[in-house]
């Protein structure tokens, strides 16, 4: 299944990168990427039982153990969201904003969003650019500042 997954990505990225993608079709790609992403990077999140009636009998089914909160770096990040949020429809959203100071290079946080107890959850931190990775590394730092400790940065 992950070589599946990994051929179709591809795919996906080819197309996304083609530039005669209208906005339309741009979206419906990075939504079904971000898709792809996020069962990828939660597939080790730890899970709890859940009791479950089937048609034929009660049985256990999983579910995620903590509250999800989703944190996209403000704007491209939200682009990513909506794909997210299909397989993590009860997932909280934070927003940080962050920039690149194009005089000295160096990230600038211009907004920041959090729910008050994000450090008791799982948190996705979202952004599809990554140039030097400097604002990405300065949305790690701001929410462990906020006292996350259980981070994934898709």
């Amino acid at each position: 299944a992950q070589a599946v997954i990994a051929i179709d990505n591809s795919r996906l990225l080819s197309e996304l990168r083609d530039f005669t993608a209208d906005h339309r079709k741009f979206r419906a790609l990075l939504d079904e990427i971000a898709s792809l992403m996020v069962y990828e990077v939660t597939r080790d999140w730890p899970t709890m039982p859940k009791p479950v009636q089937t048609p034929l009998a009660r049985t256990t089914g999983k579910v995620l153990a903590r509250q999800v909160t989703l944190v996209p770096i403000l704007r491209a990040g939200l682009g990513m969201a909506d794909g997210v949020l299909k397989l993590l429809p009860e997932a909280r959203m934070g927003h940080l904003g962050v920039y690149r100071n194009e005089s000295t290079l160096e990230p600038v946080s211009y907004y920041q969003k959090l729910p008050p107890d994000i450090a008791s959850t799982e948190v996705l931190l979202i952004d599809p650019m990554l140039a030097t990775g400097g604002s990405g590394a300065a949305a790690v730092s701001f929410l462990k500042k906020a006292g996350v400790t259980s981070m994934k940065f898709v």
